[in-house]
């Protein structure tokens, strides 16, 4: 199998797979009810741990306190859409569990806590009228934090558009981008000189390709001329929020991007050919104008027609190339892909999302309930393609990394989720590989604090390090948030000891 990103001759180190963890300091939990496994694996001093969540995964609350509606309440309540029906209405109820949740932050012991503000929460029509109530759940929510030791990392858009901004043309119109900077502005002119880390997009991939193209995900549009606009707004979105947040005196500003390392299921033509379109519809029309100034140079003209379609305007390059003070990277799995039809009929779909690729899965390796293939070193291979493919690349934090597990409370009480720490364990020494390497890794925001709603998957997908009952809303610590609470005493332990 072959690669381009991540295959780079220079940097030798970057390609070995990450060694199985043996010299890590080991678990030394005094809390007996925590797992003894494998040797943690060693990062360096300064490193940061933490937790993340998003909004409508979590919350609920959907109709309460002034909050308008979101493209995910209409999508989910739209019949077919989800599994089983299943909506963010209530979630894990976390509007009104903030303070229990908050508490299983602080015996976690870790750092930080990514979250993302709801957008319709502040402004209901996405523009306009400010909701105190919502202003005043986050300024609780921070405080809350901060009193708990724990710094905040807001995420500005996780999905969640207000739908009266849907109705007027969502992220197809560039007012929306317009309308986000605005709600950036409001956000960090609240809360910024208590929030240690700003993020402005998540998954910007999956905002415009899933939502706009596949239909998967909210708004359920299929389009391929929509998308490939989407696409474009939402960086301009991001380059006017970035400037926004500076104005505002924000500290650190980044974008979160979830990247695949990709390989070629064989050298042949058609399928380094397919490699390349995967490539750059995941990956480059994404780092591209945000870490180089520019669209992916490509000979397919759909990437020629996102360059240059009437959406893009005089300055905008320069504008999605704001400098950022960190680059957020989600991982999860890697993808293999050859050559393949085209399956979609309407050809501006096909054009947009799909271009001649089928996934395969060689890789013989424990797979999650996701389906999603365990394979560690993709993620090492990964980072140490960022950091040759991009030599101005700024410090990077994994802002989303975990897995789902077939996790159920058993007689003891307790979730023993093995597989999750074995996961968790190998991508942690994954990323000490490329940080040995050379790569500028910074921290990781284990997915997630709490099992959530998995979008279209609905309630049968676990991330947690912390169950929840759906039923009764109760919260059981598995044995993997022991297990994480361990790793974070034992590498502050052996960093104080090493630190003069």
């Amino acid at each position: 199998m072959g690669s381009s990103w991540g295959h780079q001759p220079a940097r030798p180190t970057c390609l070995a797979a990450p060694a199985r963890p043996g010299a890590g300091a080991l678990n030394t939990l005094s809390d007996t009810s925590g797992p003894t496994v494998r040797p943690f694996p060693e990062l360096p001093a300064g490193f940061r741990f933490g937790a993340a969540t998003a909004a409508y995964q979590i919350e609920g609350a959907h109709d309460e306190d002034g909050r308008g509606p979101s493209i995910w309440d209409t999508f989910s309540h739209t019949p077919g859409r989800t599994l089983g029906g299943a909506t963010g209405d209530t979630a894990c109820d976390h509007y009104h569990r903030s303070r229990e949740d908050i508490g299983l932050l602080r015996g976690l012991g870790v750092d930080g806590y990514r979250f993302s503000i709801a957008w319709p929460r502040l402004l209901p029509q996405g523009t306009g009228p400010v909701n105190a109530k919502g202003l005043d759940f986050y300024d609780r929510l921070i405080d809350e934090l901060l009193a708990a030791g724990v710094a905040p990392a807001v995420t500005l858009y996780h999905w969640d558009l207000p739908q009266a901004l849907e109705d007027r043309g969502g992220w197809r119109v560039r007012e929306t981008a317009e309308a986000f900077a605005q709600y950036a502005a409001l956000a960090a002119e609240r809360y910024g000189d208590r929030v240690e880390r700003w993020i402005t997009l998540n998954e910007p991939y999956c905002s415009a390709f899933v939502g706009y193209a596949e239909g998967r995900h909210a708004p359920g549009a299929e389009e391929g001329r929509g998308a490939l606009a989407a696409a474009h707004h939402l960086l301009v979105g991001h380059g006017l929020a970035v400037r926004a947040l500076r104005a505002a005196g924000a500290r650190e500003i980044g974008v979160t991007l979830n990247l695949d390392r990709i390989h070629a299921a064989s050298d042949l033509p058609e399928d380094r050919a397919a490699l390349r379109r995967a490539e750059v519809l995941h990956n480059e029309v994404w780092t591209e104008p945000l870490l180089a100034g520019r669209y992916p140079a490509h000979e397919d003209q759909t990437w020629a027609g996102l360059a240059a379609g009437p959406w893009r305007l005089p300055g905008d390059l320069e504008l999605i190339d704001a400098p950022l003070d960190f680059l957020g990277v989600n991982f999860y799995r890697p993808v293999t892909v050859a050559a393949a039809p085209h399956r979609a009929a309407d050809p501006e779909v096909r054009t947009a999302v799909d271009i001649g690729v089928t996934e395969l899965d060689p890789y013989g390796t424990r797979h999650t309930t996701m389906g999603w293939p365990v394979v560690p070193e993709a993620l090492t291979e990964l980072l140490c393609g960022l950091h040759a493919r991009y030599p101005h690349l700024p410090p990077v934090w994994i802002t989303e990394n975990g897995s789902a597990e077939a996790d159920t409370v058993g007689p003891d009480g307790r979730v023993h989720d093995t597989e999750r720490i074995d996961y968790l364990t190998d991508h942690l020494a994954a990323v000490a590989t490329a940080v040995a390497a050379g790569v500028d890794v910074r921290g990781y925001y284990a997915w997630s604090l709490l099992d959530n709603f998995e979008w279209a998957r609905g309630y049968d997908q676990r991330f947690g390090l912390v169950h929840v009952d759906y039923d009764t809303l109760t919260r059981t610590p598995k044995d993997s948030y022991h297990w994480y609470r361990g790793l974070i005493t034992a590498h502050r332990a052996r960093t104080e000891e090493t630190t003069p």
